[in-house]
């Protein structure tokens, strides 16, 4: 087989291929075989029939174009992996000639390919990336914070009999209608007046309202099948409460704390403090530098691709019309495609691999966000073929930690920041079960699987 590759934009490859009627050969036996199982002659067992009977019942171009319709798809990655190509999307394929239509075993099956692929990367040496951070300053407010953030957890709910206002706590009944039909409704929902997580416009309604009152408002309804219309919402006050915290004593330190002391107490808030904000400085300096990634290689991205993708996420929020919201997902999806454009290029330059631990470190971390139980979370990926995906997200991690590693980091007073804390990944044992843990996530995923089984 032979193949070519033109080059028709940075995004878009046009793939010439010329398969021998030799190389084409065991597809036609095996379309014989497939046809012959298939009919039914009389004098001939099924399955036992002669290619020359299959020719004059069925025709010799029948059989062609089974060939050539199971083949192809092997031809063409044979081609991509030889060209060393990374495809995107779905191929466009045009045959022009096909061998052995009349008989004779000679002539080629010959056919282009048009297909998006990943555009080629020239990376920049990591040292001439440089972004600055905030410093790592703690203060009294900070600490403040960390204790009223405790005090609060240890909070106890009062009624009170006043409307609401910011803050307060509610309990509360819904009911959600469209032109005037039902199309959801929720009893005794607890919900903190302004913490906007709910619907819009429902903080503005609960303001002011007391207990055993009915107000109406309107709102755009942002998830479920009737996200993206407008509809009117009732909601009817039954309690409103307050939180009342703890004073901040020597008592509730021993309460809330290993520490007999409010002070000892607030020393060590002071210290997690520091610490979250280191792990802020390093999340911020990981960000700017994928940043200033995007920014200084401008990567192209195949048009196809965006639209295809922005359709189907449209479609999926019936939003297909929303021009504005269609603006938003394109320039969305563009950043994301260059983003891993991107770290792809880093993880395959810098030859990372994704290890058995580090893929089910990342699968429990994800599993958290979704609120699955691990196990029944990597059966669905398993289940779903999503576990390379899963793969990739960590190879990109790695990537850009990479980078990290690489670029210079100082905050806005000057100083060098190190950022070895957050590129180099702990030592740590493999989960008990898990063997060859420095085998690559790619080759193991059936055990990963068998793993989370496991711990049932």
């Amino acid at each position: 087989m032979k193949s070519s590759v033109e080059q028709l934009d940075p995004t878009r490859v046009k793939i010439s291929v010329d398969v021998p009627y030799a190389e084409l050969k065991p597809s036609i036996d095996e379309a014989y075989k497939t046809i012959g199982g298939q009919v039914t002659i009389p004098g001939f067992r099924q399955g036992k029939v002669p290619a020359r009977i299959i020719d004059q019942r069925v025709g010799r171009p029948a059989v062609i174009q089974e060939a050539v319709n199971n083949g192809l798809d092997g031809f063409y990655r044979e081609a991509v992996e030889e060209n060393d190509l990374k495809p995107l999307g779905q191929p466009e394929v045009e045959i022009s000639e096909v061998p052995g239509l009349d008989g004779t075993e000679d002539g080629d099956l010959t056919f282009t390919v048009e297909v998006d692929v990943r555009p080629a990367i020239e990376l920049p040496a990591y040292d001439t990336i440089s972004v600055e951070v905030d410093p790592i300053e703690v203060t009294d407010d900070d600490v403040d914070a960390e204790l009223e953030q405790l005090r609060t957890r240890f909070g106890t709910l009062s009624s009170v009999d006043r409307p609401a206002a910011k803050d307060d706590f509610v309990t509360l009944d819904l009911v959600a209608t469209i032109d005037g039909e039902e199309i959801d409704t929720a009893s005794d929902i607890s919900y903190q007046v302004g913490a906007g997580t709910m619907l819009d416009g429902m903080d503005e309604a609960l303001d002011g309202l007391s207990a055993d009152e009915t107000t109406t408002f309107e709102t755009t309804f942002a998830g479920g099948e009737h996200a993206g219309e407008t509809g009117t919402v009732s909601i009817t006050l039954s309690a409103v409460k307050v939180r009342e915290l703890p004073e901040a004593d020597d008592d509730f330190a021993q309460l809330a704390s290993e520490f007999d002391t409010i002070d000892e107490l607030r020393t060590d808030l002071r210290e997690q403090a520091a610490k979250q904000k280191e792990t802020d400085q390093g999340a911020q300096a990981r960000d700017k530098v994928l940043e200033s990634l995007i920014e200084t290689l401008n990567v192209p991205v195949p048009e196809k691709v965006v639209t295809d993708e922005v359709e189907r996420h449209l479609e999926s929020e019936s939003r297909v019309d929303d021009d504005e919201h269609r603006k938003e997902v394109t320039e969305e999806t563009e950043r994301n495609l260059r983003t891993q454009f991107i770290l792809d290029a880093i993880a395959e330059a810098e030859e990372v691999e994704v290890t058995q631990p580090e893929l089910i470190e990342y699968l429990i971390s994800a599993s958290q966000q979704y609120g699955m139980n691990p196990n029944e979370f990597a059966q669905m990926l398993d289940s779903s073929g999503q576990v390379n995906a899963l793969v990739g997200e960590v190879s990109r991690r790695k990537a850009l930690a990479a980078a990290l590693a690489g670029a210079v980091v100082k905050d806005t007073e000057g100083n060098v920041v190190d950022m070895e804390e957050f590129t180099t990944p702990p030592e740590e044992e493999a989960p008990e079960g898990a063997e060859d843990s420095d085998e690559t996530a790619e080759d193991s995923d059936e055990t990963v699987v068998a793993e989370g089984d496991d711990e049932k």
